[in-house]
């Protein structure tokens, strides 16, 4: 399948510091690219994603020097792996052990300028790595090596330190590796906030909007039939409103009986007039044992058949939804107009094909639309809450958002694990979500 024309690099203004969705900068600069990993999806971090970046700083580094605007790029891993952008620059990798449970902060040689004088913890003296000044003196690069430590240092990412030099690396077991070193000089960026992003975009937000909404009318001309599929999410919520602008109002939200209670709130909030709902998940789930990533029962049975008895007897329907290329590898060939295979005079039309995390999110701002509260607690998905496709790092924060959910669905993991005779680690490490666990979940081969 071919790749579509994703935008593999981020545009970042050198003289306002703000990240751009397009080349140019309202304040008329060039911008500069900064390229992004796959799938590419770039997002803001917003109050959750903030507040957990600057405990792992104070915690790791002793400082909270960080910028108003900074960007997350996920990436593959075997948990979360964001990509963290701040002054346009790479600036850190934050990653979730789902075995122990924990963050952790890698900062890239990129993002010591603005923090080299501030930071207290973390620190460690060339002189503490047994063999680096050696290697140093006779002229060998240290970068890339293994050094062991003369000194008790915490494992996780450290700054290295010697004179009038810095580098960044990582400590495992007693053991350092640098991962780069050089010359480095502190240095102070301007610091602006999501308002003058907004504002340095405005040009590019309303013609990602024109855009959209010729496409809406393009592909709903002389049908009659025409509603939105709203979720409750942010892509649904830019769809809704785009939709409107383009004449459209009937919304539906399939409730799966396993939301989120803010989610819910949330579509009682806008008025969604049209609430389907599916087959009861407790006896699906009984019968049919936990949704897998690789075996998504739970859609059809929650979702697609809802729909299909509401459609049923319309003729053919248009359905204006806000499913994006980058939001997942499965998505990325997802065309602009698509006959629903399960109910095939369902045509799902998608305006956000083409749409970053980030520019969703400056639209709904740049419009001043309401949004799920979930997003500013650091959830990157809103859906069914025990969602298969959800990652251990976020089934961490519905375990203590919601300590009562998130005790049930364990109560019918270990259940169902021990009468199917299953072994029950994979409930702790997240195994449970496949049916046949991918390469990165599974362990060396023996033999």
């Amino acid at each position: 399948m071919r790749e579509p024309p994703v935008k593999k690099v981020l545009y970042w203004c050198p003289r306002c510091n703000v990240p751009l969705l397009a080349r140019t900068c309202g304040c008329g600069a060039e911008g500069f690219a900064v390229p992004l990993l796959r799938p590419y999806d770039a997002r803001p971090a917003l109050k959750g994603d903030r507040e957990l970046l600057k405990r792992l700083f104070r915690d790791q580094y002793g400082t909270e020097v960080l910028p108003k605007v900074l960007i997350l790029n996920k990436t593959g891993g075997v948990d979360r792996k964001d990509l963290v952008i701040a002054n346009g620059e790479r600036f850190g990798w934050l990653s979730f052990d789902p075995v122990h449970r924990k963050y952790d902060l890698e900062l890239t040689f990129e993002a010591l300028p603005p923090i080299i004088q501030s930071a207290t913890r973390g620190v460690v003296d060339l002189k503490d790595l047994r063999g680096a000044g050696e290697d140093i003196r006779d002229g060998r690069r240290i970068g890339g090596k293994r050094y062991p430590a003369g000194r008790e240092i915490p494992d996780g990412g450290v700054i290295i330190r010697w004179n009038g030099y810095a580098g960044v690396g990582v400590c495992t077991g007693g053991m350092v590796k640098v991962k780069e070193v050089g010359r480095v000089s502190s240095r102070e960026f301007p610091d602006p906030g999501w308002d003058e992003v907004i504002s340095h975009n405005r040009h590019h937000l309303k013609n990602l909007e024109r855009n959209a909404i010729r496409f809406i009318r393009q592909q709903t001309e002389g049908h009659q039939c025409v509603n939105i599929s709203f979720s409750g999410g942010k892509d649904s919520t830019a769809a809704l409103e785009l939709a409107r602008r383009a004449g459209f109002e009937d919304a539906y939200f399939i409730d799966t009986g396993m939301e989120f209670p803010e989610t819910l709130a949330f579509v009682r909030s806008l008025g969604i007039r049209t609430i389907l709902r599916g087959n009861n998940f407790w006896r699906e789930v009984e019968r049919r044992g936990p949704p897998r990533k690789d075996d998504r029962w739970c859609c059809e049975r929650l979702k697609l058949a809802p729909v299909k008895e509401w459609l049923t007897g319309r003729g053919e329907c248009i359905t204006i939804q806000g499913n994006r290329w980058y939001e997942s590898f499965a998505r990325a060939g997802l065309p602009p107009a698509a006959r629903n295979p399960y109910h095939p005079s369902q045509v799902n039309i998608s305006p956000l094909r083409n749409w970053r995390a980030l520019e969703v999110f400056l639209y709904i701002w740049w419009r001043d639309l309401p949004c799920n509260p979930l997003y500013e607690k650091g959830l990157e998905r809103v859906g069914c809450w025990m969602c298969p496709a959800m990652l251990e790092s976020e089934f961490e924060q519905v375990r203590t958002a919601h300590p009562g959910l998130y005790k049930a669905w364990m109560g019918f993991l270990q259940e169902w694990f021990r009468k199917k005779g299953l072994d029950a680690d994979a409930i702790a490490t997240g195994a449970w979500r496949w049916k046949h666990l991918p390469p990165k979940m599974r362990g060396p081969k023996s033999g």
